[in-house]
């Protein structure tokens, strides 16, 4: 019973943050997880997810994983020229928020459950996150589009990997795609011009 209170309680706390305007994250763990061999050995795509909600703590470790701040103006991942172009979004049933990596906080920009248009699948419905990859055509100097456009598809899939190799380690499900009806998942961001869908990532519980 204590046990289940303790459960209880956790879920609502954290059903509380995310209908926050702001989730600030709690410092990251930098010496957790599995040895980067059993990792890479685990890695793989999942395309069923439970409904179960992810804790603060092991969202705000993800998103760190995933493109967090090392080394004040450093990236856990590399971009070309360093311009960090690519900002991840997560979408979950309560809103769509944008991860600040140098504040390590979710921002809320919209309310409301959108995760049916984050990919063309059934699937993406069920999980409780989804994180959008978006490149930010501004931060990437005067670069012609197909330059931009190049850059930043290789610049997202490092933070893919990134996400991949966390899930392996924390037992979690993901799977990337770009089966994305981008138009319309772009009006629904409110993206303008210069902001450019690339990829979007599932992340949940394994199906018990």
């Amino acid at each position: 019973m204590k046990t289940f209170i303790t459960t209880l309680i956790a879920i609502i706390l954290s059903i509380s943050i995310l209908n926050a305007q702001e989730i600030k994250f709690p410092e990251p763990d930098r010496e957790g997880g599995m040895p980067l061999m059993k990792t890479l050995d685990l890695r793989h795509t999942s395309r069923e997810f439970s409904s179960r909600e992810l804790p603060i703590d092991l969202m705000g470790n993800l998103f760190w994983a995933a493109c967090g701040t090392t080394r004040g103006e450093y990236r856990t991942v590399p971009s070309a020229v360093n311009w960090q172009e690519v900002r991840a979004y997560a979408v979950t049933k309560e809103g769509i928020y944008l991860y600040n990596e140098k504040g390590h906080y979710l921002e809320k920009l919209i309310d409301g459950d959108y995760r049916e248009y984050t990919g063309t699948q059934a699937f993406v419905r069920d999980a409780p996150l989804t994180i959008v990859l978006v490149a930010d055509y501004t931060r990437m100097g005067n670069i012609d589009d197909t330059g931009k456009l190049k850059y930043s598809w290789a610049d997202a899939a490092y933070i893919s990997q990134n996400i991949y190799l966390f899930c392996a380690s924390e037992n979690l499900n993901t799977g990337v795609r770009a089966l994305i009806d981008r138009e319309e998942l772009s009006e629904k961001m409110k993206l303008d011009n210069n902001h450019k869908i690339i990829l979007a990532q599932c992340v949940g519980y394994t199906v018990e």
